[in-house]
């Protein structure tokens, strides 16, 4: 039996077609200065035809002549060049980067990635796996553990699933969860048969009263695990290492971005110490620890007083930081909530991508740098031409299409070049 679960624009592929197109069709801030100069060269270039009309009539008393010396410069000075230089380039673009699996919510973003300074991951699912394991346990009470399995069937963190899938690889006890609160950040508080259960931080033990005066987790911290304790009535049951497996393109992805003198930060709700530790595997020698998923976006936005700061993330809790970051980027296997609110969207999970889209943006900024550049320069040299009588209206025909040409054929080389 097959179930249709979605059908017409609902489906990924027609989100993906229109995401597409309202990137081909936005306009850029580029753009604008375009369309500014257009402004401007249309006014001049139709003084210039006038007065080239009236000086070969003057000097020659032909008005067939003058005619054509005012109509040459009409025709030769026809800003379509400058008209396609900047939407050509930018519907190659966002085609190229379609097929690498990057989508651009907007034209204007491809414009801003490419002048992004800093670029700050978040570290749970975006440089690392996601599905992390407990690699090592001290248990002080073995008989307790069952109370604190079922307390994290509660939960769906990554951190609690990672408990619980312990517990059913060791075949432990599910009992009855009576009451559950989920502590943001922090970690939970459960009633499991009557008992009270609370799970998480090093704060969260101590605003309980749970002596960890013997409990020294710095090895397990400086082996880049996250250390979860737990305690049953106040009393200390258990102390539980957690290891979330870093991606395999995690550090050529940062290495990249290095290589492109971009500044590289990693965002971690961990604390300091297993923070540092995982970044240091990767490559990464800047880390924003112990932030709470409500002070994400307060982060960026400290970042952003030194520059244009470009968010990674893939969770519920990136969504606000992706929003007031210059360029939100999802990745694309996350949650929702954080592709909606991103600008950028990487189809896979390759953070690899990260660094092409900022290729993308940058050699497509400078096509379109280049199709303005010879527009102007083409206008430039030929008016004078036109203007002297040196060209045919319909020479002068023939020269403006090839130039309009030759700017579609600029940004067709986008295809091609390396990225």
């Amino acid at each position: 039996m097959i179930r249709v679960t979605k059908i017409g624009q609902d489906t990924t592929l027609a989100q993906i077609i229109k995401i597409i197109e309202n990137a081909q069709g936005e306009k850029v801030p580029i753009q604008r200065l375009a369309d500014k100069i257009s402004s401007v060269f249309v006014p001049i270039v139709i003084g210039i035809s006038l007065v080239a009309f009236v000086v070969w009539l003057i000097i020659t008393r032909n008005f067939y002549t003058a005619l054509n010396a005012g109509v040459s410069v009409l025709v030769i000075a026809c800003p379509c060049a400058l008209g396609l230089a900047t939407p050509t380039a930018i519907m190659v673009g966002s085609g190229v980067s379609a097929k690498s699996g990057i989508l651009f919510k907007g034209g204007q973003f491809l414009e801003i990635l490419q002048k992004v300074d800093t670029v700050v991951f978040d570290k749970t699912g975006t440089l690392t796996t996601g599905r992390p394991e407990v690699v090592q346990i001290d248990v002080i009470d073995q008989s307790k553990l069952p109370l604190i399995i079922t307390a994290e069937t509660g939960s769906e963190h990554p951190l609690s699933q990672a408990i619980v899938r312990f517990g059913k690889k060791e075949q432990l006890a599910t009992l009855t969860l009576e009451h559950f609160t989920a502590l943001l950040g922090a970690g939970l508080k459960a009633v499991v048969e009557g008992q009270e259960v609370v799970i998480g931080n090093r704060q969260l033990m101590q605003q309980y009263g749970v002596d960890l005066a013997n409990q020294d987790t710095s090895m397990m911290a400086n082996q880049g695990q996250t250390v979860v304790f737990a305690a049953v009535d106040n009393q200390l049951i258990a102390t539980i290492g957690i290891e979330d497996t870093i991606k395999v393109e995690s550090k050529q992805a940062v290495a990249r971005l290095h290589q492109m003198n971009k500044r590289v930060i990693m965002l971690s709700g961990d604390n300091q110490q297993t923070a540092q530790a995982i970044a240091v595997k990767i490559g990464i020698t800047e880390v924003l620890a112990e932030v709470f998923p409500s002070e994400k976006a307060e982060k960026i936005k400290a970042l952003q007083a030194n520059g244009r700061v470009a968010m990674v993330g893939d969770g519920v809790n990136d969504a606000p930081a992706l929003v007031v970051s210059d360029v939100g980027i999802a990745i694309g296997t996350g949650s929702d909530v954080a592709i909606e609110s991103a600008d950028v969207t990487l189809m896979t999970g390759d953070v690899t991508n990260v660094a092409k889209s900022i290729d993308i943006s940058r050699k497509t900024m400078q096509t379109i740098r280049e199709n303005l550049f010879w527009a102007l320069i083409y206008n430039l040299v030929g008016i004078p031409i036109a203007a002297f009588g040196l060209l045919l209206p319909w020479i002068a025909g023939a020269a403006m299409a090839f130039s309009s040409i030759s700017v579609v054929l600029n940004s067709l080389r986008l295809k091609w070049r390396r990225i």
